[in-house]
């Protein structure tokens, strides 16, 4: 049984701060608990049911292990349904200084919604993009609910937090930008490299960063719908871009 300490301090993880202040976050479900296991990541310890540990051999030697009760479970999970197990893990410390771009990438311009941050980097995980640069108002990817969107992908995926603007300045590739008027996706040429950039879900790309962009890019519309979801206009150019 945990005692009203522990649950305490697991609920505190919930917050943004409390994450920065210990160095860890919350992840949940077996298949994301198991992709954590399988990556760099630090696993600090791990609550899970009985039924969750019987079928589990995956946890490494050394590991801190709790059986908890469902009820214990619940209180400490984000989910509405808890998934058996939470386990507690260090924060990766990823460094903007040690990123040299040679490749694809995308530039995250103030995505502030946690679902879309989390499918944005699954979805980059599919198309094989190793790196991440977000504005330093980007959604938090220790947040649970971007941790519980990437289905696991955020250990395969470098995310940096930056001064976006100040970043972009120093990049020598090509920079697409995804606009409501730019250049139809469908008719552009696939390049080896470059800078896919990404506006906010409601104002779009900020008017500093809009300099920056050599090729503006927009999907299509056939509809009447105003705009696309970031997380799935994000996937459509991906899927137009990357060879």
């Amino acid at each position: 049984m945990l005692s009203k300490n522990e649950i305490k301090f697991i609920q505190s993880l919930k917050q943004k701060k409390n994450r920065l202040e210990q160095g860890l976050f919350i992840a949940e479900g077996p298949k994301i608990v198991e992709e954590i296991l399988n990556s760099n990541f630090i696993v600090e310890r791990i609550f899970g049911t009985a039924d969750f540990f019987n079928k589990t051999t995956a946890i490494p030697a050394g590991i801190k292990q709790q059986i908890v009760t469902e009820v214990d479970l619940e209180k400490i999970s984000c989910l509405t349904t808890p998934q058996q197990v939470v386990a507690i893990v260090e924060m990766d410390q990823t460094n903007i200084e040690t990123f040299q771009n040679k490749d694809w990438c995308l530039a995250l311009d103030g995505i502030q919604d946690p679902g879309n941050l989390g499918t944005i980097i699954r979805t980059a995980d599919w198309f094989g993009i190793k790196n991440i640069v977000c504005s330093n108002d980007t959604a938090d990817i220790y947040n649970p609910k971007v941790i519980q969107s990437t289905m696991g992908s955020f250990t395969r995926v470098n995310v940096y937090y930056t001064n976006l603007n100040e970043w972009m300045a120093t990049q020598q590739v090509p920079v697409y930008g995804a606009v409501l008027d730019g250049k139809n996706i469908f008719n552009l040429e696939m390049k080896d490299c470059g800078i896919i950039l990404i506006g906010n879900e409601g104002r779009g790309i900020r008017k500093e960063n809009m300099r920056y962009i050599k090729i503006p890019v927009t999907i299509p519309r056939l509809g009447n719908t105003e705009s696309l979801n970031a997380a799935v206009a994000t996937g459509i150019i991906l899927s137009h871009l990357i060879n």
